[in-house]
């Protein structure tokens, strides 16, 4: 989406803040013995306090106010009464939503209580490469050299990245051109970031598989090659600088 009034950025604002204090509040409410499900309700409370509709049911008919993914889970996880949350468990919760006609995107991966997995490099390198990718955004970027740098920090911290699971625009719609913000150097992709545009940038940062694959649910992805995978995403509004990152209130990088 291209911001060309005030107006346009405002709503684009609260519709992020939305997203983003949802987001934020369900990483404070996930502890080991609730169901997904109960993850989820307590979310989709929260997005209808803000007056926002949830972005994948909304589009998909989705059958949850979010998506909650549970260790080699990679997105799209459907909440689940059975499916009880436990310590350790590598935890993502990705919350999308439109608001008064504007839409924002943001997820994050972390671990439930103590670390006795050891995830939390996963999870560290997943949050320390998007903030370095989106320092590095602006306007005039080619989105190919975002994806070099994500998958060269990746290898660097010895991991893969998942080739088929993208950032995206997003504004008047939860998916927007561009449609491919990859997570590796796409070198057929020889589109460049826009100025004032808002777009949706995430990592998917892998131990093992590099292709996300679809359960039998017609959902829930998992990789090819096993592992686990973090994901982090922002919302933000390109500039000629450094970009706004209108999700902030998320707090993934504290």
């Amino acid at each position: 989406m291209s911001i060309t009034t005030e107006e346009e950025l405002v709503g684009m604002q609260q519709v992020s803040k939305a997203v983003a204090i949802t987001l934020k509040e369900m990483r404070n409410f996930a502890k080991p013995g609730i169901s997904t499900r109960q993850l989820d309700d307590f979310g989709g409370v929260i997005l209808k306090d803000f007056g926002a509709k949830s972005a994948p049911r909304l589009t998909y008919n989705f059958p949850g106010w979010t998506c909650i993914s549970i260790n080699n889970e990679i997105a799209h996880g459907i909440p689940n009464e059975k499916k009880i949350l436990k310590e350790g468990d590598l935890v993502n919760i990705d919350v999308s939503a439109e608001l008064n006609g504007f839409w924002s995107d943001n997820g994050g991966s972390f671990v439930l209580g103590n670390d006795l997995y050891h995830y939390d490099s996963l999870v560290n390198a997943s949050k320390s490469i998007l903030k370095k990718a989106i320092n590095n955004i602006k306007g005039g970027v080619r989105i190919a050299e975002i994806g070099r740098l994500i998958e060269t920090e990746a290898r660097k911290s010895g991991y893969r990245v998942i080739k088929n699971l993208t950032g995206h625009g997003v504004g008047r719609g939860l998916h927007e051109a561009p449609h491919e913000i990859a997570n590796f150097y796409d070198r057929y992709n020889h589109d460049r970031f826009r100025k004032n545009t808002t777009v949706a940038v995430e990592t998917f940062i892998s131990t093992a598989s590099s292709i996300a694959e679809t359960e039998e649910d017609g959902w829930t992805l998992t990789g090819n090659k096993g592992g686990f995978v973090a994901q982090h995403e922002h919302t933000i509004m390109i500039t000629g600088d450094k970009p706004i990152i209108l999700t902030a209130e998320n707090d993934i990088w504290l």
